[in-house]
């Protein structure tokens, strides 16, 4: 692969949109373990929520995709691989990104009720607020 084919390759996996209309792999390998990403991704939007006891599961996962996908990328960056081994990178590193996405999405669910509630405690103070100038 030359410089201008792995420049290209590191800029997909860096762009903010990288995970948005890709094709993403069935499985990822994170470490020794193969992650099933689709599966995973499908139960994390059923999730309302972190229990308080599967927060440091959660966190350590967290830890674990980050660190992999730094070793994926310092692969991408330097190592003597070829083009189709290069896409298999992008591939990987795309499909990481989108599981750290959806454990992401989990903690700010709260927040996301929270900021809801918020809305319309505001809406219904902007209605009553309209109805006693009516008055």
């Amino acid at each position: 692969m030359n410089a201008a084919e792995r420049r290209d390759l590191i800029e997909r996996v860096n762009r903010q949109s990288a995970t948005i209309g890709q094709e993403l792999p069935e499985t990822i390998t994170v470490g020794d373990d193969d992650l099933p990403l689709e599966e995973f991704l499908i139960e994390t939007r059923k999730v309302e929520g972190i229990p308080d006891d599967a927060k440091p599961l959660v966190r350590e996962t967290e830890r674990e995709l980050a660190a992999e996908r730094k070793r994926l990328v310092e692969r991408l960056e330097s190592a003597p691989i070829d083009r189709e081994e290069g896409e298999e990178l992008v591939e990987t590193i795309v499909g990481i990104d989108r599981a750290r996405n959806a454990l992401k999405s989990l903690r700010r669910e709260r927040f996301g009720a929270e900021a809801r509630s918020a809305t319309l405690d505001d809406h219904e103070r902007w209605l009553e607020f309209v109805d006693a100038i009516r008055r």
